[in-house]
């Protein structure tokens, strides 16, 4: 008696995202590609990423991250553009709740402290700062100046501030301004390869006397 066939067995259907429809969708969507192309950047570098390891790393396919960007260097110049924004607002914040009475130093000591926080809590952007936009040459030099820039014209405003006072030497306050952030870039990402063991506190301690004690008016 002949064996009836097995049942041919009716393939999954494969998943499909569904395209985000809404303005917030969208918005959400797009941070959820770039969250992921920082862990997949700061872990591989950025010329050993792929779109494909990022919409992976996302739980997206991969034409979905071309709904949002046209090419990686789009991506990476995007994630560069986001961070600058967040780090800017966790120092103004800082800026804006430390009293000026204790110390005329005050808001500059607390720049500095919420830096060097803002990448201690996030290793990830350090790498992608001091490790792949310098690795990738005239591309992404100028977009690098243009995160700086704006760190920098906040440094140099305090310092401005504070020659009115009388509180700074007289000397170019764009110069102290990119020494600042030189300084505080350097440091970051030694501390990046190197425990120190120190807080963040301490080492805004040291980095704002250094920098005091070479500014100060000479009598």
């Amino acid at each position: 008696m002949p064996t009836a066939a097995p049942a041919s067995k009716t393939p999954k259907p494969a998943r499909t995202i569904r395209r985000a429809m809404s303005e917030e969708e969208k918005g959400e969507r797009r941070n959820d590609i770039l969250a992921a192309a920082k862990r997949v950047f700061a872990k591989k570098g950025y010329h050993a990423t792929t779109i494909a390891d990022i919409a992976k790393a996302a739980k997206l396919s991969y034409g979905s991250i071309y709904w949002y960007f046209d090419s990686k260097d789009a991506l990476f110049h995007a994630l560069m553009a986001s961070e600058e924004s967040l780090l800017r607002v966790h120092v103004n914040e800082a800026l804006t709740t430390t009293p000026t009475t204790d110390s005329p130093y005050a808001p500059f000591r607390a720049a500095v402290q919420a830096t060097f926080e803002f990448f201690e809590a996030d290793r990830a952007l350090v790498k992608l700062l001091f490790r792949d936009s310098y690795a990738l040459g005239d591309r992404f030099e100028k977009h690098l100046f243009g995160i700086y820039e704006g760190f920098i014209e906040d440094i140099e405003e305090m310092v401005v501030g504070a020659q009115r006072h009388g509180l700074v030497v007289d000397v170019p306050p764009r110069m102290v301004a990119f020494s600042v952030a030189a300084l505080i870039g350097q440091i970051a990402h030694r501390r990046l390869v190197t425990d120190d063991g120190l807080s963040a506190e301490v080492v805004a301690d040291f980095v704002v006397s250094l920098l005091l004690n070479g500014l100060l008016p000479r009598s």
